[in-house]
C-alpha cells in the first residue's frame, strides 16, 4: 500500500485590519503633504495604504467626499489648536502670547507646513477650500486679538498685531533663512519682540 506524501497546510495571512475613515484622511493628508491636493488620487492612496480602492468606498462618495474630509479634519485641528496655544490664565496673557508664536514659528513641522501651503494652494481653485481657510484664518486672528485686547492694546491695534503675528510666522516658516545672512534665531527674537511689545 503506497503512502500519498503528506502535504503541510499552506500558511495562510493574517487577515488586514480594515481600515476606519479617519486612517484613509490620516493618509491623505501624507500625500497632500507631498504632492498636494491635486496629487490625491484614491488609486495611489490606496495603494500607499496597502488595500483595495473597494475599502475606499465603504467610507467615501468618492474623491471629492475625501477631499471635503480632508478639509474638515484640517480645519478642526487648526482650529481646535490655536485655541490650546492661546489659552491663558489672566495675567498670563503674554507668555501666552509669546508661547503660540514660538510654537507657530518653529521650523520643526515642516510636514504641517506643507499640508498648509498645499490647501491654501488649493483654496485659489475651490470654493470649500476657500471657506476652510478663511474660517480658520478668522479663528486664528480672534484667538490672537482677544490676547492682546487683555494685555491692554485697543482693538484696531489688537486685530492690527494679530495680523502681523500671522503674516511673520507662516511667512518665517516659508522661507529658507538658512540662505541669507542673518542670524535666523536672533532675527526671530527682535521680531517677536516688536509684535508683542
Amino acid at each position: 500500500m503506497d503512502k500519498k506524501p503528506h502535504r503541510t497546510a499552506k500558511p495562510t495571512a493574517a487577515p488586514r485590519e480594515a481600515l476606519d475613515r479617519a486612517a484613509w484622511i490620516r493618509g491623505a493628508l501624507g500625500i497632500v503633504a507631498t504632492d498636494g491636493i491635486d496629487g490625491l488620487r484614491v488609486e495611489s492612496l490606496a495603494k500607499k495604504l496597502g488595500v483595495t480602492k473597494g475599502s475606499f468606498y465603504w467610507h467615501f462618495r468618492d474623491r471629492r467626499d475625501l477631499i471635503d474630509a480632508v478639509l474638515d479634519d484640517w480645519r478642526a485641528g487648526r482650529i481646535r489648536d490655536i485655541r490650546k496655544q492661546t489659552a491663558a490664565e489672566p495675567g498670563a496673557e503674554l507668555a501666552a502670547m509669546r508661547h503660540t508664536i514660538e510654537v507657530y514659528a518653529a521650523a520643526r513641522n515642516r510636514k504641517g507646513i506643507s499640508i498648509e501651503a498645499a490647501i491654501r494652494l488649493w483654496a485659489r481653485q475651490d470654493a470649500g477650500g476657500l471657506a476652510v481657510v478663511e474660517e480658520v484664518d478668522a479663528e486664528r486672528l480672534e484667538c490672537t486679538r482677544r490676547l492682546f485686547l487683555a494685555l491692554g492694546l485697543p482693538p484696531a491695534e489688537a486685530a492690527a498685531r494679530s495680523a502681523l503675528l500671522y503674516a511673520y510666522v507662516f511667512g518665517f516658516s516659508m522661507m529658507q533663512c538658512g540662505r541669507f545672512d542673518m542670524d535666523a534665531e536672533q532675527t526671530r527674537r527682535w521680531i517677536v519682540e516688536r509684535i508683542t511689545q
